[in-house]
């Protein structure tokens, strides 16, 4: 199953094509995407149950993030080996680096991004998980996931890194800086959603690809260590870290300016298309 958000209404994406959930429950389901999450076993089970009309043809720069107000954003540092090494730092062994992306920062698969002026603005794709069903003191399993999408952790280093102690939060939730999308695919669609290929180009310039087999922490095993701490709730985003081949990993070091189109898949899901504009001062 996959679902959307198309210009603000909840929608299954069949052969392409988008059917208004609202309407063709006759109301039984709410029109507000986030809304679905609360009710997801239901959901899954009508939507499996009844005969679906024909979808409607539809413009992916209509699509919004298909959670756009989740309750909690968790994001997932150093948990790929190549990218904890670039970074400088050790590999986590119990626990990775935990931080949140706020939810001002969240937007759809396709937009404009202004950049911070004076900023060193870098991408880092991520998949993204979202749960479907409460989490607390959970063991590593799939059951609580509603599906996966595809994410850009967009990260101002500037920022993330200023002060006595660094600023992840905020580096990395100025607006947009949190694209999701196109659609939300149930786990069940996947062959192994466990190793599925991700990465993402600047100009047609291939700059990160990787696989989610070699996460040091699989989503399974981050929901399990998540929820020791607190709950999981359904529509919680979790981004689940990036592989090698970010900015601020190279030499010399690359940035993204104005006028760049950073483009990011993950192998199953789909496209995000991030284009870049100066910002105001």
């Amino acid at each position: 199953m996959r679902i959307a958000n198309l210009s603000g209404r909840l929608v299954l994406i069949h052969h392409r094509k988008a059917i208004d959930v609202a309407d063709a429950s006759a109301g039984l389901f709410a029109p507000d995407p986030q809304a679905v999450y609360d009710r997801w076993q239901e959901f899954t089970a009508w939507a499996s149950s009844v005969e679906l009309p024909d979808g409607a043809a539809f413009d992916e720069r209509d699509l919004g993030a298909p959670v756009p107000a989740p309750r909690q954003v968790f994001a997932i540092g150093l948990n790929y080996r190549e990218h904890a090494a670039e970074s400088g730092f050790a590999v986590p062994d119990t626990l990775p680096p935990v931080f949140t992306k706020f939810g001002t920062a969240i937007t759809g698969p396709v937009a404009e991004v202004a950049l911070p002026p004076g900023g060193h603005t870098d991408w880092e794709v991520e998949l993204v998980a979202v749960i479907g069903k409460r989490a607390h003191h959970a063991e590593p399993s799939w059951e609580h996931v509603a599906g996966l999408t595809a994410g850009q952790d967009l990260s101002e280093r500037i920022t993330q890194l200023a002060g006595p102690a660094p600023q992840f939060g905020l580096g990395k939730s100025f607006p947009g800086f949190a694209p999701m999308g196109p659609w939300l695919v149930s786990p069940d669609e996947f062959a192994n959603p466990d190793d599925l290929e991700l990465g993402c180009s600047i100009n047609g310039e291939e700059m990160q690809k990787g696989r989610t087999r070699d996460l040091i922490f699989s989503i399974p095993a981050l929901i399990a260590k998540l929820s020791r701490v607190l709950p999981l709730l359904p529509g919680d985003v979790i981004f689940t870290g990036t592989p090698a081949g970010v900015g601020i990993g190279r030499d010399p070091q690359r940035w993204l300016a104005p006028g760049d189109e950073l483009v990011s898949y993950v192998e199953g899901i789909g496209e995000l298309r991030q284009t870049f504009v100066e910002g105001a001062n």
